[in-house]
């Protein structure tokens, strides 16, 4: 007779494997489960079986089940598994009343995914998106507390954040609270001034109205090696801004216009998001102005040849502590967190245990309102990093308080 082949064979006994490790996951899942019964073990325990099993007949376990060895868990690293959901930290966790949602907003504003070690690899500018959307859809949150800790980052990721907020604001008509942390700066500050009320800690950092765009001049290093670029283009200023030579003067000028645009923008807005209050402060603070000053204002701030312009100390890019920027009008009152909360639940007429959520996924931790998504840019393995090499992997123009020399290739 005509024998199957060996490969027939193994097929024909490959049941018998995969039912022999469900069975195995199955008297685990049981011991597991009693042994939760038999401890008093509020919190139950969960076992994930793949493939089907079939059951039949009564199972009961009596007596004592002990469990010797150990236990090893796996904690999912890819931060696609789920979509961000509502997760409770605080007050009552019914539906009922409406919620109040915290979103954060932590480190460098860049739209562009962080890789780094112990990173989430998420983009700032989607995953803020993301969160947004959820809301709109969710009548349950009934007002949001934006968390600020950060020194700012890209014009346009900003200005993005901050149209968001806009829309959410103009879709739900829900009131929107904007607490600076430890600092509040740059493209952070201009996404607070699109709250309805800003609180700051006393001991925040303020501030840091301004633009900046990193450039280089690494001409004379590259000749150090011999290195002499040859580029081939067609147009002359295509290369504008480029570390490979020398920075014109006709160049430097129109990088400056692009700056003084946005920091235009940015004084705009605040101007406008501030009202009465800043303009009082903005008076007080001219009548120190030197006459060079007092003359710049009287030229309708037209832009200097070396592009600075004078617009007093709240535009000029310096920074505040908290208790400074309330008395500049630049936010409304200090406080903590907390307080933001509970402003946000007044202004939505909710009571005083009304659930507060973070939106988070199902592999990101949540355990208080202060618990940050760990999400840190890497610019590059190794630990030398050499200004102007990573050029094309930097934000341009930057509402940004940049202390930090990391800052300028973090965005890489």
């Amino acid at each position: 007779m005509f024998a199957p082949p060996a490969r027939c064979r193994h097929a024909d006994r490959q049941p018998l494997h995969r039912h022999a490790p469900l069975a195995l996951v199955g008297l685990v899942a049981l011991a597991c489960a009693s042994f939760g019964v038999l401890s008093g073990c509020n919190t139950p325990i969960k076992a994930l079986v793949g493939g089907k099993m079939n059951l039949g007949g009564n199972m009961g376990v009596n007596g004592d089940i002990r469990m010797t060895g150990e236990m090893v868990t796996v904690t999912r690293n890819d931060n696609t598994v789920t979509p961000v959901r509502p997760v409770v930290i605080e007050g009552g966790h019914g539906h009922g009343g409406g919620r109040i949602a915290i979103i954060d907003v932590d480190g460098l504003i860049v739209n562009r995914n962080f890789s780094g070690l112990n990173s989430m690899g998420e983009n700032p500018v989607a995953l803020f998106r993301e969160k947004i959307r959820r809301i709109e859809c969710d009548a349950s949150i009934s007002a949001v507390v934006l968390r600020i800790n950060t020194p700012g980052g890209g014009v346009t990721a900003s200005d993005m954040l901050a149209h968001d907020i806009a829309k959410l604001k103009q879709c739900r008509d829900i009131p929107v609270v904007a607490c600076l942390m430890t600092t509040g700066c740059g493209g952070g500050y201009y996404l607070a001034t699109h709250a309805d009320q800003i609180i700051a800690h006393p001991t925040s950092v303020v501030g840091g109205i301004g633009v900046i765009l990193n450039s280089y001049n690494m001409e004379d290093t590259l000749a150090q090696y011999n290195i002499i670029p040859v580029p081939v283009k067609s147009g002359d200023r295509i290369d504008l801004g480029s570390p490979e030579r020398t920075m014109e003067e006709r160049e430097r000028a129109i990088l400056q216009k692009m700056a003084n645009q946005f920091h235009d923008r940015f004084i705009a807005q605040v101007r406008s998001a501030r009202g009465v209050r800043l303009s009082e402060t903005e008076d007080m603070l001219a009548l120190g102005l030197s006459d060079k000053e007092k003359d710049a204002e009287d030229n309708d701030g037209e832009d200097a040849e070396d592009g600075s312009r004078e617009f007093g100390e709240l535009f000029d890019g310096r920074v505040w502590t908290g208790e400074q920027a309330v008395e500049l009008g630049l936010v409304d009152s200090t406080g903590y967190l907390d307080d933001a909360i509970e402003i946000a639940s007044t202004m939505a007429g909710l009571s005083a245990n009304a659930p507060v959520v973070l939106l988070r996924r199902d592999n990101d931790r949540a355990m208080s309102e202060f618990d940050v998504t760990p999400n840190s840019p890497m610019s590059s393995l190794l630990p030398l990093s050499i200004p102007g090499l990573d050029r094309s992997k930097m934000p341009t123009f930057l509402y940004l308080w940049q202390p930090e020399p990391s800052f300028v290739t973090a965005g890489g």
